[in-house]
């Protein structure tokens, strides 16, 4: 096993932090789905809390560093210093509804060193990630060139390389949000050659188990970046491919994001791109 550093120390110290007040309003939250008021203001507290616990622990470990956040947004730190990328609930609707399938996610970016504001807005490359399931106690971390990984055991994307073996996920446009035409659109052109799609409700999973070779592909548009920092760097350091739908390799890919493994992105990309020019 590589050997921890001191930054992904820092951020799992954090994401266990949150993930241990995530799981106590968890079980608060089944109790509040037979209540005539409903779980929701419950879940923003428990979310807007699980934040500020987070904050709280990388601010001090990390001084002089930024926060791009979900909730509190983008909190600026000094010019030269890189920034944390935080989803402290990621997998909101199914937490709302007693759902045991949800994530801290949590990624470190560090800025461009050429200072251009107008690419990817002055951010260069994640160098370090973390996704924490605090039901199931898994933690998926990975850093730049040294790997991803599961707890202390190295992670890589599968082997299968057949469409008619291949398992992949994917997230839905719901009210209002993504374009349903062009998603089922996607959806009917993947269905008929895979093995299988899968729905889970939380990017950073999706992307963690793609990196840990449970799937071999994922597919979304619509996201933001703190759904996807963290993943897309463990989808990299397993040996896989993450790019936009028109195939660029960002340092974050958010409103569109293909991810597969190496033998069957190029081939995904390949009918996910037929589909949309449909």
């Amino acid at each position: 096993m590589a050997a921890i550093s001191g930054l992904i120390r820092v951020m799992e110290k954090a994401a266990r932090k949150a993930g241990q007040r995530l799981r106590r309003d968890f079980g608060e939250v089944e109790h509040l789905q037979v209540s005539r008021k409903g779980p929701s203001d419950f879940v923003s507290k428990a979310d807007r809390a699980a934040e500020r616990a987070i904050w709280d622990e990388l601010k001090v470990a990390r001084p002089g560093w930024g926060f791009l956040m979900e909730e509190a947004g983008e909190l600026e730190g000094e010019f030269d210093k890189p920034r944390f990328i935080v989803d402290p609930l990621d997998g909101t609707t199914n937490f709302l509804h007693g759902i045991p399938h949800f994530a801290v996610s949590i990624a470190a970016q560090e800025p461009r060193l050429d200072g251009n504001k107008s690419i990817n807005g002055g951010w260069g490359d994640v160098i370090a990630a973390i996704v924490y399931n605090p039901i199931t106690d898994e933690s998926f971390w990975a850093e730049k060139t040294r790997g991803a990984w599961l707890q202390d055991r190295r992670l890589r994307v599968s082997a299968r390389r057949h469409l008619d073996e291949a398992l992949i996920a994917t997230g839905m446009p719901f009210q209002g949000h993504g374009d349903m035409g062009e998603w089922t659109r996607i959806y009917h052109a993947f269905g008929p050659q895979v093995a299988g799609i899968r729905r889970f409700g939380a990017a950073s999973l999706d992307l963690a188990w793609v990196a840990a070779g449970r799937y071999e592909g994922f597919w979304e548009g619509g996201l933001s970046p703190w759904d996807t920092a963290a993943g897309c760097l463990l989808v990299r350091e397993a040996g896989g491919f993450v790019t936009d739908w028109r195939g660029r390799s960002l340092p974050v890919c958010d409103e569109q994001i293909l991810a597969g493994n190496d033998g069957l992105h190029a081939r995904l990309h390949k009918v996910l791109t037929a589909a949309v020019k449909t």
